[in-house]
Formats: structure tokens, sequence, C-alpha cells
């Protein structure tokens, strides 16, 4: 018996979920770095990773994937 169902996912979606996968250990990398900062007193590096700038763009990079993920989708279910 012959089914539609493919084994292989859509190659964006497998970047995306790549992508997916490296933004959140960045975001832990950056609460790790935040954590130890404050335990040892590093005012400035803690107040970069506090700065506006830096997580504007990490929600771009969330906005991004999120993006990627959804155009996946759509192209997955249309074939």
């Amino acid at each position: 018996m012959k089914t539609n169902l493919q084994d292989g996912y859509n190659l964006l979606f497998k970047f995306a979920v790549k992508g997916l996968k490296y933004f959140v250990l960045a975001l832990v990398g950056f609460a790790i770095a935040y954590v130890i900062s404050t335990v040892l007193n590093v005012v400035p590096l803690a107040q970069m990773l506090l700065s506006p700038s830096l997580w504007q763009w990490m929600m771009r990079i969330a906005v991004f994937i999120f993006c990627m993920f959804a155009i996946a989708i759509i192209l997955d279910s249309w074939r």
C-alpha cells in the first residue's frame, strides 16, 4: 500500500530548526554570562547584556526564525 507521506522534511524547515537550536543556545549562553557577571560583580558586562540594542537584535532574529517556520509549514502543506 502506497501513501503520500514523505520521510524527509523541507530544506527550509531543516534550516529553521538549526537556526532555532543555535538561537536558544545563544540565549542560554547570554543567561550564563549574565549570572556569572553579576556573581563576580562585573558591571560593564552585565550592562552590555541588558542593553536594549542587543535585545532588539535578538527579537529580530526570533521573528526571522518564526517566519522561516511559517513559510516552511505553508510550503510543506501546499505539496
